[in-house]
């Protein structure tokens, strides 16, 4: 007899991931070429590891409290956002969460109501969307302007014309994943006007927002005018700071969103992992110094896939873990070339579900998990499984 299930779950899809990272792991043979996932081979800051290590045995770091996490977290987190965005906060302005996901699903907690329209551009990680689903809301894309061997652009016409009555949020980042779209500085501007005129709330994902190549700079729409009161800035440990199993984010905002924010996030997860918090306020805290050597690295893996895939249908990304290939210049969609690549050892995820405009017809290739020595040599991988 089948069960009754949600309606809430009728639009929830898998991102594919799960599904390739079983295949390379469970299969006989050479190791495959690791291009499916948003990992990073590169260890942690390792004052960060030591003060994990240490937090194991201590009494103070085994406790629930306090639940709207760890003061000094707390304080550096809220000094990282003041520092990015010329907007003054303290740690009454921030709340800790098990994630950077987890403070977006809090976010979007707080405030969206069912049946709202959360404006993303498209494509978008579907981790994102299904949040924005859970939460009673519907994405509202604005497609990227895509341009084979170019760099990823925002339509700011289509984003003014995706604006209507029952849009109540923006759900943004820059760089955007999975392109490495980078909103430049009109952008923003063309974002704030927007959210003053319709009274629209930001919720900004900085997951990515340090990672930008070639001399970019980070812009924090926050310091825009109008924009301090009504930006949600939510971080994570684990693509900058790469403390993925860490599992801790935070959330910082105006006083006004605060009370919201911490009953979602106490109703929802309580609090995140106690051993983690001091560990990533330490690599946080770090991280103005110790960054720029791994954004060098990532922006050397960047150039060799794009030299690899050179004269390919490839978005060339600003920032960030990943770029896109459309696969629909030649005849096939994403999850067939990456059927396809399996046979040559490379494991490489399908887009189907991460966009309307900008979706099934791209394949995605994470280059923040593998060498340089390793990614060379992909371009004729590709090139034979799409028959070119």
């Amino acid at each position: 007899m089948p069960r009754h299930r949600p309606a809430r779950l009728e639009h929830i899809a898998g991102i594919g991931v799960d599904r390739m990272g079983a295949i390379a792991d469970d299969a006989d043979g050479p190791p495959f070429l690791r291009l499916e996932n948003l990992d990073v081979d590169i260890p942690p800051d390792p004052e960060a590891v030591a003060r994990t290590v240490r937090a194991a045995s201590e009494d103070s770091d085994n406790s629930y409290l306090p639940f709207v996490g760890q003061s000094r977290l707390r304080e550096i987190a809220a000094r990282h956002v003041s520092a990015l965005s010329g907007v003054e906060y303290g740690p009454r302005n921030c709340v800790i969460s098990a994630g950077g996901l987890s403070g977006i699903l809090n976010a979007l907690l707080a405030t969206v109501d069912v049946g709202d329209q959360v404006l993303v551009t498209d494509p978008t990680y579907a981790g994102l969307l299904n949040r924005i689903r859970l939460a009673g809301g519907t994405p509202k894309y604005v497609p990227f302007i895509f341009t084979p061997g170019g760099e990823w652009k925002l339509d700011r016409a289509a984003l003014q014309s995706a604006i209507g009555p029952r849009v109540r949020v923006m759900l943004l980042m820059s760089p955007s994943m999975p392109t490495g779209a980078y909103l430049d500085e009109d952008d923003w501007r063309a974002v704030a006007a927007l959210c003053v005129r319709h009274d629209l709330t930001l919720i900004l994902d900085t997951a990515m927002e340090r990672l930008l190549y070639d001399g970019r700079q980070v812009i924090h729409p926050a310091g825009l005018p109008g924009m301090a009161e009504r930006t949600i800035t939510v971080g994570s440990s684990a693509k900058e700071l790469r403390m993925i199993g860490w599992r801790v984010g935070w959330t910082v905002a105006p006083q006004s969103y605060m009370p919201d924010l911490v009953a979602v996030s106490l109703a929802n997860v309580v609090v995140p992992v106690g051993i983690a918090q001091d560990a990533v306020a330490t690599a946080l805290e770090q991280s103005a110094h110790t960054l720029a050597p791994y954004v060098a690295e990532l922006e050397r893996r960047r150039d060799t896939v794009l030299g690899e895939l050179k004269g390919l249908p490839v978005g060339v990304p600003a920032g960030g873990w990943s770029l896109l290939l459309r696969t629909s210049d030649f005849g096939i969609d994403g999850q067939t070339l990456s059927e396809r690549l399996l046979t040559a050892r490379v494991c490489a995820t399908a887009m189907k579900g991460w966009g309307e405009t900008h979706g099934a017809q791209y394949l995605r290739f994470v280059f923040s998990n593998e060498p340089v020595d390793r990614l060379r040599g992909l371009g004729d991988k590709v090139r034979a499984a799409l028959g070119a």
